[in-house]
């Protein structure tokens, strides 16, 4: 004998409270509608188990049809006819599914990203954020991370592949095993895939940034003291002074009046901005303060060494790579090839130690011990580096004969 169906799509559709509270619409074998004196309408199955009344939500109406809801009904009722209880069961499957989301990659990659932030750089983390947020988390996010094998994840580096990005597979895919160790470190997962895709990427070449040639360089300063006419002096004065100090880009753009002491002629770039995250040292020499104090002039009332346009801002990070475009280096120079420059420069001069060169560098050390840099480490050579290289590019530019300023040491 069928089951009398008391409700129909059309009655669900123009159901009403009628006065009440809350109106129950029985369906049979337990289902009901409840429709409420507001309007909302919820589909609710009664049943007992183990002597007890019992009721379970199926969903709002008319998101969940009468038919859905059946349906629903049905496969709750089969559970019942196995001794589960409905409610019991989705409170399990609901902890399950809180707890693959707490173990999904994503989840631990983002757990693993927040407590390396604090030594990263804000542009290293910015990338690294970046990297995850579009080329990753996508495509493995969802995955518990123990689940996730080696051709799942190289089914994701081959799309980062496809668009020519060699090297940033390479990245994203040493990314991936940091968050993997980490993982294992935690008990979330028991081995790391990436390290099985060794020789299965495809191999790039690493591009050095461009950086003239010891010859070429009295002609790009000659070329940089020409920019004023065409693109202003502001700018020029920070492609002379990126010259000088020969700091990483980011550093100069981001740098504040506040960080420079000009009655001790020391510029202290805060470990925040630094790519190590340690404090550096930026001995100014009388070239490098002559070109801060014009700068001052033409920065008024602004916090930044460079403000744009908008005095609260510091200049776009492309406006000194822009600038030696317009003076004809695309491809030849760029603003970190300075440092390239003048590491090749301060080696070959014979006149200091490899170990002062390499802090005014501001190069992370990979020994721990030897790492632990003071600020102020090596800091008496480090002037007398910054004496010789200002004077020597001034010399330089001016087309005069190099003659070294010190003798080194022993």
């Amino acid at each position: 004998m069928a089951i009398k169906e008391l409700l129909t799509d059309l009655s669900c559709k123009n159901a009403v409270a009628e006065g009440s509270k809350i109106r129950k619409l029985h369906d049979g074998q337990g289902l009901y509608l409840w429709v409420y004196e507001d309007g909302r309408k919820y589909w609710r199955l009664r049943y007992k188990i183990h002597d007890k009344e019992k009721s379970l939500s199926l969903g709002v109406y008319p998101v969940v049809g009468l038919k859905q809801a059946r349906q629903l009904a049905q496969a709750e009722r089969v559970k019942l006819s196995n001794n589960i209880d409905p409610s019991t069961d989705r409170q399990i499957n609901k902890q399950k599914a809180k707890q693959a989301a707490a173990d999904s990659f994503e989840a631990i990659a983002r757990e693993w990203y927040t407590k390396q932030t604090h030594a990263w750089a804000a542009t290293h983390s910015r990338d690294v954020s970046r990297r995850l947020e579009v080329n990753v988390f996508p495509y493995i996010g969802m995955y518990p991370i123990s689940t996730i094998e080696a051709p799942q994840l190289l089914n994701m580096i081959r799309i980062i592949e496809h668009r020519g990005s060699y090297d940033l597979a390479h990245r994203i895919l040493g990314v991936c095993g940091q968050v993997f160790r980490y993982s294992i470190a935690t008990g979330r997962c028991k081995r790391d895939p990436a390290a099985d895709l060794r020789g299965a990427l495809t191999p790039h070449k690493k591009k050095n940034q461009a950086a003239v040639k010891p010859e070429e360089l009295p002609e790009l300063l000659r070329a940089i003291t020409t920019y004023e006419s065409k693109g202003g002096r502001q700018t020029q004065l920070a492609l002379q002074l990126l010259a000088l100090t020969f700091v990483r880009t980011n550093e100069l753009i981001g740098a504040l009046w506040e960080e420079f002491d000009l009655n001790n002629a020391l510029w202290i770039v805060p470990a925040t901005r630094m790519k190590m995250r340690n404090e550096h040292a930026v001995p100014l020499t009388r070239q490098t303060i002559d070109i801060l104090t014009e700068l001052k002039s033409i920065a008024g009332e602004s916090r930044y060494l460079l403000p744009g346009r908008n005095p609260n801002k510091p200049i776009s990070n492309n406006t000194l790579l822009f600038t030696l475009y317009r003076l004809g280096y695309k491809g030849k120079m760029t603003g970190h090839g300075f440092r390239a420059v003048a590491s090749t420069a301060l080696n070959e001069s014979g006149l200091f130690s490899p170990d002062a060169i390499e802090r005014q560098l501001a190069h992370g050390e990979r020994n721990e011990v030897r790492g632990a840099y003071n600020r102020a480490e090596y800091l008496p050579e480090r002037k007398r580096i910054m004496t010789w290289w200002s004077d020597h590019l001034e010399a330089l530019e001016k087309g005069a004969e190099v003659i070294p300023l010190f003798v080194k040491s022993v």
